[in-house]
């Protein structure tokens, strides 16, 4: 029998070691920064964290040209770090969390941000806003056996030159094990599972020809820019 399509190969992300990391799916927390909370119209002390998905395609490396998304006139940055997952579980306890965590990463949650606030208004999922093509840059993963884990540090986003947005790892109000544990509990995390963290405060729009950098402290920049929109 002869299949009617070929399906796309499977996003493999790199390593610092030259390793490829298998992409299975993303996990998304949402304001996760007190800042970031405020910003976006809401208390960060009285809300447990909560997350969305985003398909494994949505994933690509630093240096990607980004095509600027259809369907938008608002389509926004936001700094993450990443955690790539490496060891399975569910019901990970806070305290177990870090062994199954493989590395670390920069990464960016592109959103088009119109289509996000008219959903979350009509409490309608946010999927049209967050899961599109490209919008998951990713930086080099450092494997946590040579970096360690990261529990701090500074993490910026500069646009053209500009610092939009300049945190520290230590400000996230779920931390990485915290996190880690939470998502465990609704799913069996498997090796290849990215988990994006959230992101601090100063979130903005782009255009066409804008340069996004993405630095952490101990993990390689993640860089990328914003291109026309998509031809087809």
């Amino acid at each position: 029998m002869t299949s009617l399509f070929v399906p796309p190969a499977q996003t493999l992300a790199a390593t610092t070691d030259g390793r490829a990391f298998p992409v299975r799916r993303l996990f998304c927390i949402g304001r996760n920064y007190a800042a970031h909370a405020r910003e976006m119209g809401k208390d960060p002390d009285r809300e447990p964290p909560f997350f969305f998905t985003k398909w494994a395609e949505t994933v690509v490396p630093s240096g990607t040209v980004i095509a600027y998304p259809p369907e938008t006139a608002n389509f926004h940055y936001e700094a993450e770090l990443v955690v790539a997952i490496g060891k399975a579980g569910r019901n990970i306890t806070s305290e177990a969390a870090l062994d199954h965590v493989f590395g670390y990463a920069t990464g960016l949650d592109m959103t088009r941000r119109d289509l996000q606030l008219e959903a979350r208004d009509k409490g309608r999922p946010w999927d049209t806003g967050k899961n599109v093509e490209q919008s998951s840059p990713l930086g080099l993963i450092h494997p946590a056996s040579e970096s360690g884990h990261l529990a701090k540090g500074r993490i910026m986003l500069i646009l053209n030159g500009q610092t939009r947005q300049d945190a520290d790892l230590a400000d996230l109000i779920w931390d990485v094990p915290e996190t880690v544990a939470y998502v465990s509990r609704f799913y069996r995390l498997e090796p290849g599972d990215l988990i994006y963290t959230g992101t601090p405060a100063g979130v903005g729009p782009v255009v066409q020809g804008d340069e996004i950098t993405v630095s952490i402290d101990g993990l390689t920049p993640l860089r990328i820019t914003i291109g026309a929109l998509p031809s087809e």
